[in-house]
């Protein structure tokens, strides 16, 4: 599985894949970002969530203690015995050298009926936090370094914060709405939502870039490379494609920036700088992004209740 939003009784749902051989990949080349004087923000929020999906796998392995839980004459033995209680489940069972589906659904594991069904709406975002192995775990944190740490350094800590989280339960409500039959964890949603922010922050900013055609037809390939990964067996791409409009319509309402020609003219004095901070195209993004996520997250909680 590596770092794929996947399904089965233990199968998980991750983030897209490192570079070759895995085929999900995230990247920060500069040709996504325009060069400026803008502030240049210290990279912190992306290392702690790196610490922090790291410390909650430990937690997992400690937990799920296959030496004692894991009746071996059934299915073999525990991976790697000499860790202890952090050894893993036997391969046949979890592959990417991981715990058991029982303990991922004790830690709260994304499940549609004990979200529907007994109000578990915490799952929505407990799931993202959780990792089917260090297979798994190691897959999503590149991408996330990837590709996090220079969306922070441009915008800050704040917005790409949100984006992330927002991003991860927004692919947690639409893989709540289509996959009712098994649970699901991973970052993949988050993190294919700062793909889509970054997707819609290239657009929506479109008049600071020098090197518009090559940046945009670059991004638009490796986000069709990751949305492809979808088609393979065990994959669940609403978990992607659902992160990914969340962060996608959040881009527009979060990561606008002053258009060149302002830009240009804003040392000046007010009455000589002649073009607004922002253009029209811009704002009509903005307002229709936020209507769409208001929208959704209320269709959601509305069908929730019924």
């Amino acid at each position: 599985m590596g770092d794929l939003e996947s399904r089965g009784s233990w199968k998980n749902r991750g983030a897209p894949p490192p570079p070759p051989p895995h085929s999900n990949y995230y990247t920060s080349s500069s040709p996504y970002y325009a060069e400026s004087s803008e502030k240049q923000w210290t990279s912190w929020l992306v290392p702690m969530i790196v610490v922090a999906n790291v410390a909650m796998f430990i937690v997992i392995m400690i937990v799920n203690d296959c030496p004692k839980n894991h009746n071996s004459s059934l299915e073999g033995n525990c991976v790697a015995r000499f860790l202890g209680r952090l050894s893993f489940q036997p391969l046949k069972e979890n592959p990417l050298f991981g715990p058991s589906s029982s303990t991922l659904e004790k830690l709260g594991a994304l499940e549609w009926k004990k979200v529907v069904n007994e109000n578990e709406a915490w799952r929505l975002v407990s799931c993202i936090w959780l990792h089917a192995g260090v297979i798994h775990l190691l897959a999503n944190m590149l991408s996330l370094v990837f590709i996090g740490i220079r969306l922070e350094q441009q915008f800050g800590f704040a917005r790409v914060g949100v984006i992330y989280l927002l991003s991860g339960i927004g692919g947690s409500i639409l893989s709540t709405l289509f996959i009712k039959n098994n649970i699901s964890v991973g970052a993949s949603g988050a993190l294919f939502g700062l793909l889509g922010a970054m997707l819609s922050e290239l657009l929506t900013n479109w008049t600071i870039y020098a090197n518009k055609a090559a940046a945009l037809i670059t991004l638009v390939i490796i986000i069709l490379i990751n949305l492809a990964v979808g088609i393979l067996p065990h994959v669940d791409n609403f978990a992607h494609i659902g992160g990914f409009l969340t962060g996608f319509l959040l881009g527009f309402v979060l990561l606008i920036r002053p258009q060149f020609a302002w830009q240009e003219r804003r040392h000046l004095p007010v009455e000589a700088r002649g073009k607004s901070k922002y253009t029209l195209f811009q704002y009509a993004f903005w307002f229709l992004s936020m209507l769409l996520l208001i929208a959704g997250y209320a269709f959601f909680i509305a069908l929730d209740e019924m």
